[in-house]
């Protein structure tokens, strides 16, 4: 069981299933929306993820047409991404995951976005954008 919370703790949850699709994104929404140079997400079933307290504190922002990004209306802490086009899914931001975990970052996306004073350090592979198979 993976567990989460908000920054004021009044946001928590588990997920009991797989992180997939695992990647650093660079893209400017992803850093405006943490406030960090980029920001890791995973792909995770709806089915696998369960508000355990403070639904009544959460936030949606329509940052793109179709893509809502759920935060934290207390402390602004994202807590993941909705994607109208991927009803069964939903992008957890991992910078609120309160448990160890053994999967690592696939990816880094976005590249083309990523401010001129960012650097990576590490081989994984870089796309401008999305992989095709991420879309």
């Amino acid at each position: 069981m993976i567990e989460g919370s908000c920054l004021c703790g009044g946001v928590r949850y588990e997920v009991d299933g797989p992180l997939q699709a695992m990647a650093c994104c660079h893209c400017t929404e992803c850093r405006k929306a943490s406030g960090a140079e980029f920001a890791t997400n995973a792909t995770v079933g709806v089915d696998c993820f369960q508000l355990t307290a403070g639904e009544d504190l959460l936030a949606e922002f329509e940052s793109s047409k179709g893509q809502a990004r759920v935060f934290c209306r207390r402390c602004g802490s994202p807590i993941m991404k909705r994607l109208a086009a991927k009803p069964g899914q939903i992008r957890l931001r991992l910078g609120c995951l309160d448990s160890d975990i053994d999967e690592r970052a696939l990816v880094h996306v976005y590249v083309s976005e990523k401010p001129n004073w960012s650097e990576i350090h590490d081989e994984l592979p870089r796309f401008d954008t999305a992989p095709a198979s991420s879309r």
